[in-house]
């Protein structure tokens, strides 16, 4: 998410939207399940059988099965069934991934390949020497990886985090950067949204808070989006002048 608004105003009301309705459905005892039936009950699992059997499951395997499997602890056979189409379909709920059908496709894992690399990136994320960690304090964004972290000259002192970048066609630019303005409760009148602990460094752009998964695809308007600690650890470590370094580029982009 991003905002172009520099003005600091605060909202004096929060507008909040309004409760759904309540529907009441009746309850109809019949000895057979209709087609109706069976659509308006997604929670009906089957336990037995292929993957066709279970409840919105692809029969199909993807072009990435046996790397998903292995990333999901399955046993790697390369076939779709159906314990392997529900622990995908897990992992694509959780992180926003649509269709959430169980399919071992590109979207899936790269979001798993992403993670894999974040992992390696372990306490040395600059081994690379990517970062120009010879300024002082520094923020590094590192696209490919979908990483950030703060650096004082060698010492690591926050991070490796996970990040949410930009989308395909909203990138997070990259480049040198200086944190230029902060407002802890900002409004971004683009998104109609709340963006705790907003760090602005390129225009727009900026490093805040968000409730979603830092691997739901597509990505952020241009923001470099934080899980909520990470986002207030980065406001209390950080301040207007210090340096923002983005560099390399999102996967699938």
């Amino acid at each position: 998410m991003d905002s172009t608004a520099n003005s600091g105003t605060t909202p004096v009301t929060r507008v909040t939207a309004p409760p759904a309705a309540v529907r009441r459905t009746r309850r109809r005892r019949v000895g057979v399940l209709s087609v109706a039936g069976l659509v308006a009950a997604p929670a009906l699992v089957l336990t037995t059988g292929t993957a066709a059997e279970a409840a919105s499951c692809t029969t199909s395997k993807g072009p990435y099965q046996k790397q998903v499997e292995k990333f999901l602890g399955r046993p790697v056979d390369g076939k779709q069934s159906t314990t392997d189409c529900k622990a995908i379909q897990k992992f694509q709920k959780t992180h926003g991934i649509t269709p959430t059908i169980g399919y071992a496709g590109p979207i899936t894992w790269r979001t798993m390949n992403t993670m894999l690399a974040q992992k390696a990136a372990g306490k040395n994320p600059d081994k690379a020497k990517k970062c120009p960690v010879n300024k002082g304090r520094i923020a590094c964004v590192d696209l490919t990886r979908q990483l950030s972290w703060i650096q004082d000259g060698a010492k690591l002192v926050y991070g490796p985090v996970p990040v949410r970048t930009g989308r395909d066609g909203a990138e997070t630019r990259t480049g040198a950067k200086k944190i230029y303005w902060r407002h802890a409760n900002h409004w971004s009148t683009i998104y109609h949204v709340w963006m705790p602990y907003s760090q602005f460094f390129d225009g727009g752009q900026a490093f805040h808070s968000v409730t979603k998964s830092m691997w739901n695809p597509p990505g952020s308007g241009g923001c470099v989006n934080m899980r909520p600690a990470d986002a207030k650890a980065y406001w209390n470590l950080l301040r207007n002048g210090d340096d923002v370094h983005v560099y390399g580029r999102k996967p699938g982009t």
